[in-house]
């Protein structure tokens, strides 16, 4: 969604966004049932877990998933690293467009609640985004982004994050 603006090159080279500390799994993309057995279909190795709904408070009666990554860390260590099992190193992310959530789909920019609104707001980390003039990604998103992603969102409440100072409001 973002290819106007960040080339896949760039995207592919960096792969920060598909690899995931301990401390932040919370972070990590979402899957309804019918998209997570598309993927074991294509890829059955994959282990995915179930969102609790106690984490996931916006979804009632949908089972949520997310890869499960929690068995790869090799140590205690809350800053160690693994990889996104779909990320391969030299072509990046190896999902079908079809079965990519879309949180992968439109980050760096994440759909958060915020004084009982939904908005799209940015992940300050991805280094290629932070190469682009704010005014032009806010711009962009305003101009092709930000109605498609919010009529996704009210239909899948589950992307939907707690806000933070820690994101940039467009």
């Amino acid at each position: 969604m973002l290819s106007k603006i960040l080339s896949k090159e760039e995207c592919a080279s960096c792969k920060f966004c598909c690899s995931f500390r301990r401390q932040s799994l919370w972070e990590t993309p979402l899957f309804d049932e019918k998209q997570m057995n598309a993927v074991l279909e294509k890829y059955p190795g994959v282990k995915f877990t179930e969102v609790p709904s106690s984490v996931n408070q916006s979804v009632r009666n949908k089972k949520i998933y997310t890869v499960k990554l929690s068995d790869k860390y090799k140590t205690d260590d809350s800053e160690e690293e693994v990889s996104c099992p779909f990320l391969d190193s030299t072509k990046g992310c190896i999902l079908p467009r079809d079965l990519k959530p879309f949180d992968c789909s439109i980050w760096p920019l994440r759909v958060v609640r915020s004084d009982d609104k939904i908005k799209v707001v940015l992940t300050p980390t991805c280094s290629a985004i932070n190469k682009i003039e704010l005014s032009e990604v806010k711009k962009f998103v305003k101009e092709e982004l930000e109605e498609k992603i919010l009529i996704y969102a009210k239909s899948h409440p589950e992307i939907i994050k707690d806000d933070s100072d820690f994101f940039v409001k467009l």
